[in-house]
């Protein structure tokens, strides 16, 4: 299967989420913030989910909703958004349904060896259920208010 394309609408799926099933359905009618990162818990994850967090009510005032996703269980992303009090869902990708639609699964350096991960990307989707924009490769520091921008500017 090749990675969703910008201009493309996104094809069906379904993944667990923490405030129910995450579906295709779930992007029609409001623009949605899909981001993905590595791993609940960890450092540049949590401060990505906690700038997310604080800044949902501007998503919203802009038509967005925000969908954290992970290849973490359902009950670890229990946990981080109950110790975070995150405010939006986090989808359980576990079996990488939604990484390889978006094509975010990459080789990547820990410690001196090769591992299969999540690359830090954010995906843009208008109320039509069209990807409209991608960041790949994120860094943490000024990402969420650069998606902001973009949501804000689109029709």
């Amino acid at each position: 299967m090749t990675a969703v394309q910008t201009g493309s609408p996104i094809p069906e799926f379904s993944v667990p989420a923490t405030r129910g099933q995450f579906s295709t359905a779930d992007l029609k009618g409001r623009k949605t913030v899909l981001y993905f990162y590595p791993k609940d818990s960890t450092p540049g994850c949590t401060t990505e989910s906690q700038n997310f967090r604080d800044a949902l009510p501007r998503f919203e005032a802009a038509g967005a909703q925000i969908i954290g996703v992970s290849r973490d269980s359902l009950a670890s992303h229990q946990r981080f958004t109950e110790k975070q009090e995150l405010n939006f869902s986090l989808a359980a990708d576990t079996d990488e349904t939604l990484c390889q639609l978006f094509g975010v699964i990459k080789m990547k350096n820990m410690y001196g060896k090769q591992v299969r991960g999540i690359e830090r990307s954010t995906f843009l989707i208008d109320a039509q259920g069209v990807l409209v924009q991608e960041w790949r490769g994120v860094k943490v520091p000024g990402h969420v208010e650069a998606v902001l921008q973009a949501v804000q500017q689109q029709a």
